[in-house]
């Protein structure tokens, strides 16, 4: 069986500096963390880059991926965004799937993200980096379906996809995301808002995530990286016990 590894988005504490963040995670127990690209790892400062990477290795810790905000669809140039990553040592990019939300995508929509993620994979691919898409309302992976239909469009094996619950969704429809899309899931974002946008412990949604990580786990090629995303109140003290719950989840 294929251990899932528990992390941490550094965006879930963006007012921190990133070596902050490092000593955070590891006094936590976690294992990697998925910087961003906002904040902590702006895309193309290699030399930024390579100061968080060598501080994330010092303290133990893997880099999972890096979280960029590039949108397919637009104009924004990929280079840049791999630069960072090539320097992060990340083998995998977060990526978005344009800005227009599924149920309302015309075909024009459709045709020109699917146009850019295939030349971005290419690109991507060329580096041995992955991509993954949001699995995010408001692109056009906003749903199980919407997910699968880009990936068979693009027709990359460098483009691939996270998974998280979709705010407000019941358990078992949100499994039923996971049932659709875990063959092409490589990470899984891990937070607990109910019953629209609070910001709740794990173990609030306890029905969630213990049936999650029962399946996840047992999967053939299951996610490598559970991340959390969120911890309420952004609060740093919060981490110790929320990533106290992802291992006791991973470890049941």
């Amino acid at each position: 069986m294929i251990a899932i590894r528990p992390g941490l988005c550094s965006v879930t504490f963006r007012a921190l500096a990133p070596e902050e963040i490092v000593a955070l995670a590891a006094s936590a127990g976690l294992e990697a963390i998925e910087w961003g690209g906002d904040v902590h790892v702006p895309p193309g400062d290699v030399t930024r880059a390579e100061q968080v990477a060598q501080a994330t290795t010092d303290a133990g810790l893997a880099v999972a991926s890096y979280g960029s905000y590039f949108r397919a669809g637009t104009d924004e140039e990929l280079t840049p965004i791999l630069d960072s990553a090539e320097a992060l040592g990340a083998d995998r990019v977060r990526i978005w799937a344009g800005s227009v939300d599924a149920a309302e995508a015309t075909d024009a929509d459709w045709a020109q993200t699917v146009d850019r993620l295939r030349s971005a994979a290419a690109e991507a691919g060329e580096r041995g980096i992955e991509l993954a898409l949001e699995f995010h309302s408001g692109t056009l992976a906003a749903t199980a379906l919407a997910t699968l239909r880009l990936l068979d469009e693009v027709a990359s094996p460098h483009l691939r996809t996270y998974w998280q619950p979709t705010v407000a969704a019941s358990v078992d429809a949100v499994l039923d995301d996971y049932r659709a899309l875990g063959a092409h899931t490589s990470a899984a974002h891990v937070f607990s808002w109910w019953p629209s946008k609070e910001r709740l412990p794990l173990r609030a949604r306890d029905a969630l995530w213990t049936r999650f990580f029962v399946e996840a786990s047992a999967a053939e090629n299951p996610p490598r990286d559970a991340l959390l995303e969120f911890v309420p109140g952004d609060d740093p003290a919060m981490l110790a016990s929320e990533a106290a719950s992802l291992r006791g989840y991973l470890g049941a």
